[in-house]
């Protein structure tokens, strides 16, 4: 009989990838209980597709977002249970955390050893905290945009209140329009980003060592599905510009109308003026924990 960590193991994968039982369990016991690898294992064999419940969430808490004069900070908080993150104490420490992170333009080690309202230190504070509510509590990451030159803008999804939620996007355009002219521009953008969790903004963006991953995975499962060696780099080449197309911001279908890529609806918009997305940033609570 499986043990109770090899069935724990097994679900997990099912949840990730969608394939069944059996060939989970053998992609676990191939790979010696690494999820990761059971994951490239069962896409190299044909059996996984890439999808987006791949992008693995093993911790829960909140993402939030600080704001003022066009400069915004993002920071998330891991608690090991949905219910501290619904927690009152728990917010309004995330809350202050992220004021801070504006402060500090998103330095963690200049966040930690900031004071908060209560004279202690976010890291003394972090630890009183842990000790009332009795969880493993965790700041994460943090980030921050804010230049004169470009203009920002933030989305958050899934909110729990007002710039508290699950999942938060910042966005940075360079542009000759004024921000009320793109504001409404700039908050699809960010929604963009959010609902279709692009990795860059074009392909120069994308880290080489991902392309070449995806690479060998695909062609591996074009070896398994046993095609002709003389069109497999034809097709691998297919499928992988489809991957960058998919992952990157610029190429990917406009979520408000998939006919039209969001390079097209961006040089619509901008008409004979200048627009460039700058950076995004976008954080998912427990998205590769």
């Amino acid at each position: 009989m499986p043990s109770d960590d090899l069935l724990d193991k097994v679900k997990k994968l099912r949840e990730i990838t969608g394939v069944g039982f059996k060939d989970c369990k053998n992609a676990i016991d191939e790979n010696n209980g690494d999820i990761d690898k059971s994951v490239e294992f069962l896409r190299k064999k044909g059996i996984a597709k890439a999808s987006k419940r791949m992008g693995r969430t093993a911790a829960e808490g909140v993402v939030c977002i600080s704001e003022k004069d066009n400069e915004f900070s993002i920071i998330e908080i891991n608690s090991e249970t949905d219910f501290v993150a619904k927690n009152k104490e728990f917010i309004k420490f995330a809350e202050e955390v992220a004021q801070l992170a504006l402060i500090k333009k998103g330095i963690m080690e200049d966040i930690l050893t900031s004071n908060m309202k209560n004279n202690k230190t976010v890291k003394d504070s972090l630890v009183d905290l842990i000790s009332k509510i009795g969880e493993k509590i965790n700041i994460r990451r943090s980030s921050h945009v804010g230049n004169n030159k470009l203009l920002n803008f933030s989305y958050m999804h899934s909110s729990l209140q007002k710039n508290v939620g699950k999942l938060g996007v910042l966005l940075s355009i360079e542009t000759s329009k004024s921000k009320n002219e793109i504001s409404d521009f700039g908050k699809q953008l960010a929604m963009q980003v959010a609902a279709s969790t692009p990795l860059a903004i074009d392909k120069s963006g994308l880290d080489q060592s991902i392309l070449n991953k995806e690479k060998e995975i695909i062609t591996e499962e074009l070896k398994n599905s046993g095609k002709d060696d003389k069109i497999i780099d034809k097709i691998a080449i297919g499928k992988l510009n489809k991957f960058i197309n998919d992952n990157t911001l610029l190429n990917q279908e406009w979520i408000m109308d998939p006919k039209k890529k969001v390079k097209d609806i961006l040089k619509d918009f901008a008409g004979k003026d200048k627009m460039l997305i700058k950076n995004f940033v976008r954080f998912k609570v427990g998205e590769g924990v």
